[in-house]
């Protein structure tokens, strides 16, 4: 193990004087992800990515830092230093994961003596998802004997699901019973049943019978993450509704034979949880009026113990994982839209904070950092609305500035105190261009009403909060009124196209990227049907379905591009399989075939995201060029 000098990582490049942050500047910052506290409870180990545009490419490297801070000292040999919770409760096996060839899919699995063959061969759909195309092969969960990690059982021989789930699950859906059988996350579907539904199950697999039993049949929604308490129930995230991606998620407890679910009369969604060590309570995170913060509810069992969720942490930023416990205090990863992501210790009884991890702070100390407001809006139909509004560097509220409408994608997705590489608003503003990102419909943290109004209304009264946040933050003097743009991804990339032909002159230039912009060809080429079928209301040929020929109609893009008259950026992906690579060219060529100034920068080699560092240095050149060429 080497010991480090400094607690900061060395940021090459940077100036010791202050200076606005810039793409450049974006791309040298280190990317910290918590492992886990080391078996003893002294030290975090954690993991610092950075990034070479140079080189295209991430390095890596592993640091452990003592749980009340102090000197990071780099280490190798890192998962010795943690429980392994993939161990089983007697010592003898690993759980793991591997990803088998189940299914016959390419011309040769049909045609052996055409092995050279490129075809595939599909009787369902499923046969793309998120980025890759399906060749037949399966996330499968299974287990070794620790002296024989090679000797790999596999708990779900020749069944045609996944286990982690595609594209993003990880080892959070499979874990140990405290009797040492294995539960995991399947949604057990096939072909176009896979694709139109979100219910997955949890299953036990008996390492004795070899057999498996459904433990949430019951239950047609989404069940996931499990985890058991230190009394021994079964935990687990549940939501209720079969097709909806994003229900209220709730916390379930099985105790005693009885479901309790935590949560229930809360007026929010949960992120992830953790148990207190004592069983006593559970903690988790969730969205809260444009934050994502800590809170915990007491577990009562069967007693008469009225159940009480309690918000913990409350501030200008974002609490994105629980590490683990250290005494009193909590150990958390935390951002803010100035700041990427750090370790931090919560002080449960004081309610104070420690910043632990400091890998970025030298290269923050050279940057003038831009100011967050946090504003509310009156909305067209007498809601109360949360905006937050980022001002440039050195903001003189005696000059005028551009400013960018943000339009957040999911369309359910927090807009909170996030830290994004790519979406980056302390890069935006220190451009020189003031960012107003409102927390429209669709957002959670503002209660499930307000969560929920956004399916099947996506051209709705959404649309009516997004311009009642422009136009109010307009208002203000500093605001150069005839310098305005809208940008977005995603959901936010069909907000872009959609108010491209309903935003009476307000906007001088638009940038959309990955967004959505027929309604029709999208519900026929994406590839997660059931959220196509529960936001928009069910396919277009459903001539009988007035939500369905709503959305199909009035809220379809496409519909409105005889009105466009304003310059727009398409950026687009061509790995997309979430909104395929015709959305983005069927927007290009209506506004090049209409004669409106139009560029399309599209990615070969990325999906709904950009990834790879030099294309992510392409994308903020691109945008950051466009603005200055139109606005």
């Amino acid at each position: 193990m080497k010991k480090l000098l400094i607690l900061t990582l060395s940021i090459m490049g940077l100036s010791a004087s202050a200076q606005h942050m810039t793409p450049e500047l974006l791309w040298k910052l280190g990317r910290v992800s918590a492992l886990g506290i080391t078996k003893d409870g002294k030290n975090i180990v954690y993991k610092v990515t950075v990034p070479s545009v140079e080189e295209n490419k991430f390095d890596s490297k592993f640091y452990s830092i003592p749980v009340n801070g102090g000197n990071a000292t780099e280490v190798e040999d890192y998962k010795n230093l943690l429980k392994d919770r993939n161990l089983s409760p007697d010592g003898k096996y690993l759980l793991s994961s591997q990803e088998i060839k189940v299914e016959k899919v390419n011309g040769g699995d049909y045609y052996p003596e055409l092995d050279k063959s490129t075809v595939q061969i599909y009787d369902g759909l499923d046969y793309r998802h998120w980025d890759t195309w399906n060749e037949g092969k399966h996330n499968h969960v299974g287990y070794s004997p620790v002296n024989d990690t090679d000797n790999f059982t596999d708990i779900m021989k020749d069944e045609p699901y996944d286990s982690p789930q595609k594209p993003f699950g990880g080892e959070e859906d499979y874990t140990w019973t405290p009797e040492g059988n294995i539960v995991y996350v399947s949604k057990k579907k096939a072909g176009t049943a896979y694709a139109t539904s979100t219910n997955t199950d949890l299953y036990e697999y008996n390492l004795s019978s070899k057999t498996t039993k459904n433990l949430t049949p019951n239950n047609p929604g989404y069940d996931t993450q499990p985890a058991f308490s230190p009394q021994g129930d079964l935990t687990w995230l549940q939501m209720k509704r079969d097709g909806y991606e994003a229900d209220k998620n709730d916390i379930i407890v099985r105790h005693k034979g009885m479901d309790i679910n935590l949560t229930a009369g809360w007026d929010g969604t949960v992120d992830s949880f953790t148990w207190s060590e004592d069983g006593k309570k559970v903690y988790f995170l969730a969205p809260i009026d444009g934050t994502k913060q800590l809170f915990e509810v007491n577990f009562p069992g069967l007693t008469k113990i009225a159940i009480r969720v309690t918000q913990l942490t409350d501030g200008y930023w974002d609490v994105n994982s629980v590490v683990g416990f250290s005494g009193r205090n909590i150990i958390v990863m935390r951002s803010d839209m100035n700041h990427a992501n750090e370790i931090y210790s919560f002080d449960l009884k004081k309610e104070n904070w420690n910043q632990l991890s400091h890998v970025n702070d030298a290269a923050y100390a050279t940057i003038k950092l831009s100011k967050t407001e946090k504003r509310y809006v009156t909305t067209t139909d007498g809601k109360k609305m949360l905006v937050w509004v980022i001002l440039p560097p050195d903001f003189d509220a005696s000059k005028k500035y551009p400013t960018l409408l943000y339009c957040q994608g999911g369309p359910q997705s927090a807009l909170s105190q996030f830290y994004s590489f790519r979406w980056n608003f302390q890069v935006m503003a220190a451009q020189g261009y003031i960012i107003v990102a409102p927390n429209r419909r669709g957002m959670p943290g503002h209660g499930v009403e307000w969560n929920e109004a956004i399916s099947k209304d996506w051209g709705g009264q959404v649309m009516n909060d997004y311009l009642s946040a422009i136009d109010d933050v307009a208002k203000e003097s500093y605001v150069d009124k005839a310098r305005l743009g809208a940008i977005g991804a995603s959901y936010g990339g069909y907000s872009v196209f959609y108010l491209a032909g309903n935003h009476n002159k307000r906007f001088k230039t638009f940038i959309a990227h990955d967004g959505v912009f027929n309604l029709q060809s999208m519900y026929g080429t994406t590839e997660e049907v059931f959220f196509t079928n529960w936001d928009g209301g069910g396919p277009y040929w459903e001539k009988d379905n007035a939500v369905a020929q709503k959305t199909y109609t009035q809220f379809n893009p496409i519909n409105y591009v005889d009105k466009w008259d304003t310059p727009i950026l398409i950026f687009q992906g061509d790995k997309d399989f979430r909104v395929p690579i015709g959305q983005g060219q069927e927007a290009f060529q209506a506004a090049q075939l209409r004669g409106i100034k139009s560029r399309f920068v599209m990615f070969p080699d990325e999906n709904h995201w950009v990834l790879k560092p030099q294309n992510g240095m392409v994308w903020q050149r691109e945008f950051f060029k466009w603005l200055k060429e139109t606005l």
